[in-house]
């Protein structure tokens, strides 16, 4: 399985739901499409080899063997040729549902809750789950190890695709003594074992074969251990695209016989002997939609802790982070302004005016560049120079440094706004500089500021949603797990929403309230 992305879960999916809720019609009107017309197929570029990615001698174009696969079953199919369609992996259904695209493949594991609302054609891959870790650890020699903690006491951690096989393979059989670490790609994961950030991690074979194995990328890892959790990789239409589906079905059974298949396969290091039991499975395979067990929004009402406790930690990554970026904020104003006349200086010299260089290129980088980007240069970059920091904390930080450029910029306004004749009444009553920055200036340029820093506060709680693309567990987050898991994206993004807006009003209201206090 391939995900990658790096937009929060809840706002990147829902307006292709609701988009698909409205356009499903047009979607089913677009199920007769001409055979003249060239095979659209939908997957995620960011998924990575050896499934899709750029080619190193020519960028512009894509190779992988799902790519060989699509430009195949497309000839089989008599179709002109293929057209790749990129979509986040998680909404590639949902565009399918649109009408936008006619397949999806994109390493998409099959499950009966897909299968009861697409239908999925033959397997074309028979894939394991592999377990990963640095070569040289001797706590992790096989799975065996993970029916214990940690020597040190503590959990294992185990760094999964969320919401994959393999997240819910090691929460199933390891849910004591392992604590999955769920990521938005595989490529982090294997990063982050070799950095130390992650004890193991658990992939489907085919990725880890490409990378461990064929490519040699990461010498430090190894795959330890038999291979676990047998599934198989389906191509999934709408439920109407009855011949569509049947005549995919034919051209893997040809491809196959024609030993095509398994030459893409070996060409990416990807062929093993488990799918010479290919065959044997799709003699028994069902295309039809599957009858399955569908949740209603009641089934919701088991997963509310886990939605309340992940809304818990967004009110902390909120609460710790905004009071650090006030801090780093009111202390680059109070830098950049120090020299300016509203707080008593004449300019300053060149260490002055170097101080302002300084502090002014924060901010502008700061401001510059998005939250997302900084989040992996805490979480994923620092580390390559030995700062080691756990999701959590990386979180925190991310989001202190990032609103402190916003603070000082509303920071430096507000003491810019206060009369310079206040600092030199100060100043003539015998006050020191800084006694007089401290209790006449900051006061006053405090309570100019509140609305706004209130207001940033506010934007805070919605902007930690970010921070589930470096696996933290906030709300976002936690409402990605959850969707996936019961099938109620809408419903639950319903409820999420509701946690949201009853951790912001109430911030709404007190700085309403201190505003009237204040004026």
């Amino acid at each position: 399985m391939v995900k990658r992305s790096s937009a929060s879960p809840l706002f990147r999916v829902l307006p292709v739901l609701v988009l698909s809720a409205f356009l499903s019609a047009n979607g089913r009107a677009q199920d007769g499409v001409a055979n003249s017309s060239r095979l659209r197929w939908g997957a995620d570029r960011e998924g990575g080899a050896p499934y899709l990615f750029p080619d190193p001698d020519d960028s512009g174009r894509q190779i992988g063997f799902e790519v060989e696969l699509a430009e195949k079953l497309a000839g089989k199919l008599g179709r002109p040729g293929d057209q790749f369609v990129q979509c986040q992996w998680d909404q590639i259904l949902a565009v399918l549902s649109r009408g936008d695209i006619e397949i999806a493949l994109n390493g998409y594991e099959f499950t009966p809750e897909r299968a009861s609302r697409y239908r999925s054609t033959l397997p074309y891959y028979i894939y394991s789950l592999g377990l990963c870790a640095r070569a040289d650890d001797d706590n992790i020699p096989d799975w065996e190890a993970f029916r214990s903690r940690h020597p040190g006491g503590r959990k294992f951690r185990v760094g999964v695709l969320e919401g994959s096989a393999a997240d819910a393979y090691v929460s199933r059989e390891f849910g004591d003594t392992c604590e999955p670490v769920r990521l938005s790609g595989t490529i982090e994961a294997l990063f982050q074992v070799d950095g130390r950030q992650l004890d193991a991690t658990v992939q489907d074979i085919p990725l880890l074969n490409y990378w461990i194995d064929h490519q040699r990328r990461y010498p430090t890892l190894a795959i330890k251990g038999e291979n676990r959790g047998e599934g198989y990789y389906v191509i999934y239409t709408r439920p109407g695209d009855d011949a569509l589906c049947e005549a995919i079905n034919q051209g893997l059974r040809e491809l196959h016989d024609s030993g095509e298949l398994q030459a893409i396969y070996e060409r990416y290091g990807i062929w093993n002997s488990d799918q010479e039991k290919l065959p044997a499975v799709w003699s028994g395979w069902k295309s039809g939609l599957m009858l399955s067990h569908q949740m209603t929004w009641r089934d919701l009402v088991e997963f509310l802790p886990k939605l309340f406790h992940s809304a818990l930690i967004t009110i902390l990554l909120a609460c710790l982070s905004m009071p650090l970026a006030v801090a780093i904020g009111l202390s680059v104003a109070l830098g950049r302004s120090w020299s300016t006349p509203v707080l008593g200086g004449d300019g300053g010299g060149w260490g002055s005016r170097l101080a302002r260089t300084v502090l002014t290129t924060y901010v502008e980088v700061v401001r510059g560049t998005p939250l997302a980007f900084q989040l992996f240069v805490v979480y994923f970059v620092l580390p390559s120079i030995g700062v080691r920091i756990n999701e959590f904390w990386a979180g925190v930080t991310a989001l202190a440094v990032n609103y402190s450029a916003y603070e000082s910029e509303i920071f430096r306004l507000g003491l810019q706004a206060v009369p310079k004749g206040q600092m030199e009444a100060a100043l003539s009553l015998g006050m020191s500089r800084s006694v007089a920055v401290r209790r006449v200036i900051l006061p006053q340029a405090v309570r100019m500021v509140i609305p706004a820093t209130a207001n940033d506060f506010i934007a805070l709680f919605k902007d930690t949603a970010v921070c589930s693309v470096i696996a933290v567990e906030e709300l976002s987050k936690q409402y990605s797990i959850v969707a996936k898991t019961t099938g109620l994206f809408l419903e639950t993004a319903a409820l999420a929403a509701v946690l949201y807006l009853l951790m912001s009003y109430p911030l709404s209201l007190a700085s309403a309230a201190l505003e009237r206090k204040l004026r």
